[in-house]
């Protein structure tokens, strides 16, 4: 069944929520973006299911794509649209990772360059989100991209990502600063595309780069630690994304995997 109006409910419950963040902390920020996913995802079903009917095709009725989920050792795309509607966080979650159909996720399995790609040209995610596999639904603007490698920080330690390049409907984007490689719970390795919890006043300590620790030093308060410039949390501009988008790929190089 058609979801537009899931999606309208819940950008204006999500844009609530960040609305009352202020200066929490970025866990915080990610803590109040699930607790009003999750409200905005319940409210939406039920006014969608009082306002229309149910689709006459049912899914076992269509050769659908095999839906694609992120295993231990696996790099993804986790990517959100602008309206915190259309999703992919490695699949796990069909309620809202409507892009995990013919999603690229390679298994790490050492040092060398990979490729993570996210997809709205599937049967799959039509029927998702429109009710028909004919029916086209195009995702827009951007609240966060980044590549992830699930149980990165066990699996492979100190591994680094360096993105080459990111590529959106065939255009390759320019970015503005490179991806540093850290993690955020202590298990899946990321390197933020775009994250707008965090700014370079505050990249984590522990961040790191085929340089090497992006601060020199352990630093105090008397002597902070040195930054090493040229790094960035958002180096993809949510302009790129604005007018729509159906296809997204990173290619990356994976280093410092002892051998």
């Amino acid at each position: 069944m058609k979801k537009f109006i899931a999606c309208m409910l819940m950008s204006a419950v999500v844009c609530g929520a960040f609305a009352s963040c202020g200066d929490k902390n970025e866990s915080s920020k990610q803590e109040a973006t699930t607790e009003a996913s999750s409200e905005a995802t319940t409210e939406a079903v039920s006014a969608e299911a009082i306002t229309e009917a149910p689709s006459a095709i049912s899914a076992e009725d269509l050769d659908l794509e095999d839906t694609v989920v992120a295993q231990s050792g696996d790099a993804y795309l986790a990517i959100v649209d602008g309206q915190w509607w259309i999703q992919y966080w490695g699949g796990e979650d069909p309620t809202k990772d409507y892009l995990t159909y013919n999603a690229g996720v390679p298994t790490i399995t050492g040092n060398g360059d990979y490729t993570v790609s996210v997809t709205a040209d599937t049967k799959g995610f039509r029927y998702d989100t429109t009710g028909s596999p004919d029916d086209q639904y195009v995702p827009s603007g951007l609240q966060f991209v980044a590549v992830m490698i699930k149980d990165g920080e066990t699996k492979f330690p100190g591994a680094v990502i360096t993105v080459n390049s990111v590529v959106v409907d065939g255009k390759e984007l320019t970015l503005d600063g490179k991806a540093y490689t850290s993690s955020d719970d202590g298990q899946e390795t990321r390197a933020n595309l775009y994250n707008q919890w965090v700014s370079k006043d505050n990249i984590p300590k522990d961040a790191r780069s085929a340089d090497g620790k992006l601060y020199e030093g352990e630093g105090d308060a008397a002597a902070p630690a040195g930054f090493i410039g040229g790094y960035s949390p958002q180096s993809v501009n949510p302009d790129d994304f604005a007018d729509g988008w159906t296809n997204v790929e990173v290619n990356f190089t994976v280093s410092g995997i002892a051998e």
